[in-house]
């Protein structure tokens, strides 16, 4: 299938990014604007173009369409994009499902949490069957910050490598052969769980973001996890959390990439053998960039939490995966929050897996 037309939804950093870049790269791009979980975009409606500004380059870059009509957004496109954070993922479910076609490919550009079988569960709930081509990377395709009511983009990194999984795992090839006239950092993976184990985010931000929520509380805003919550010792809570999550991959059948090694093929930090992963971190020049979290109920803490180390938690128990860190994280961001992470979060049964006890019933379900 040739990619002429794409629908952004999505008005957050990585969907009015998308929208410059694709634009960019000769793609007819419109962006939808929801009221519940995108930033206004009138300014970027009103002057029908955004300024992409790079570390080499800036350029002036049309948007074809911003609308409030999912109808309208999505009409003749050949991939809807979906640069959401992993809590909306039902919601945009809700308004997309009854008007997207089967042959239109829905790509969840974000920080992997389930969505598609989340998606897909909550299209059946709806008495909707229709059969979806729909994928999902490990990560956001850029490190970027966007600013609405400036219509500016600052895009510090196309990501360099990032793991793409369907559902069902079967319909990988169809939709890598459209993804990657997008994009040519995807790699496909083994299946959903393979994608989502490579998400590094609730290894990297929930754990030392907690054993800095003083400072965060103090700081007023001013803190930077990346720069100065990662020390000598909050790392440790980091690899321990990264050592349970490979034990996972393995348990499964596939090895997943470490941290340093992750972000290194993904282009975040530099390939320095002299320097530690917390010297790598602190002196990233993409993650430098990243101010937060400015609150103990950021989603570094409640969304990494609830939709990641939960998960991971869950498949530790029926995989005989032992997850003393991961789970030692949850009841803290539990406490400290006065939120009981084990109740709202993520597992495999709430996705709708149930009465699966092995390797095999899990893979099998995606």
């Amino acid at each position: 299938m040739k990619v002429e037309r794409v629908a952004i939804l999505g008005g957050g950093n990585g969907g009015i990014t998308a929208a410059a870049d694709l634009s960019n790269k000769g793609f007819e791009v419109s962006l939808f604007q929801s009221d519940k979980f995108c930033r206004n975009l009138d300014v970027i409606k009103d002057k029908g173009e955004i300024l992409l500004q790079t570390l080499e380059s800036e350029s002036t870059e049309k948007v074809h369409l911003v609308t409030d009509d999912i109808k309208e957004a999505i009409l003749g496109a050949q991939i809807i994009m979906l640069a959401i954070p992993g809590m909306a993922v039902e919601y945009f479910a809700e308004i997309l499902a009854p008007v997207v076609r089967e042959d239109q490919i829905i790509y969840i550009n974000s920080a992997a949490a389930m969505g598609c079988i989340r998606f897909v569960n909550k299209a059946k709930e709806m008495g909707i069957e229709k059969k979806f081509k729909i994928c999902e990377s490990n990560s956001l395709t850029y490190g970027t910050r966007a600013f609405a009511d400036e219509a500016r983009v600052e895009l510090s990194l196309r990501v360099k490598k990032l793991f793409l999984g369907s559902y069902p795992a079967s319909d990988i090839d169809e939709i890598m052969e459209s993804l990657s006239q997008l994009y040519d950092c995807f790699v496909p993976a083994k299946n959903i769980w393979h994608v989502n184990l490579e998400n590094g985010n609730p290894e990297v931000h929930p754990g030392p973001a907690l054993l800095n929520a003083g400072r965060i509380d103090y700081s007023n805003g001013e803190f930077w996890l990346y720069r100065e919550g990662i020390t000598e010792h909050t790392i440790n809570v980091l690899q321990a959390v990264e050592k349970e999550r490979v034990a996972l991959g393995r348990a499964l059948g596939f090895e997943v990439e470490g941290a340093r090694e992750s972000r290194i093929n993904r282009g975040y930090l530099e390939e320095d053998k002299n320097k530690t992963l917390q010297e790598l971190f602190n002196t990233s020049e993409v993650f430098g960039q990243i101010k937060g979290p400015t609150s103990v109920t950021n989603r570094y803490i409640t969304e990494d939490i609830s939709t990641g180390l939960v998960l991971w938690s869950s498949l530790g128990k029926i995989l005989k995966v032992p997850t003393p860190n991961i789970d030692a994280i949850i009841v803290l961001g539990g406490t400290l929050l006065q939120t009981d992470f084990y109740k709202i979060g993520l597992t495999v049964e709430k996705l709708g897996i149930k009465g699966v006890h092995d390797k095999q019933g899990l893979i099998d379900a995606v």
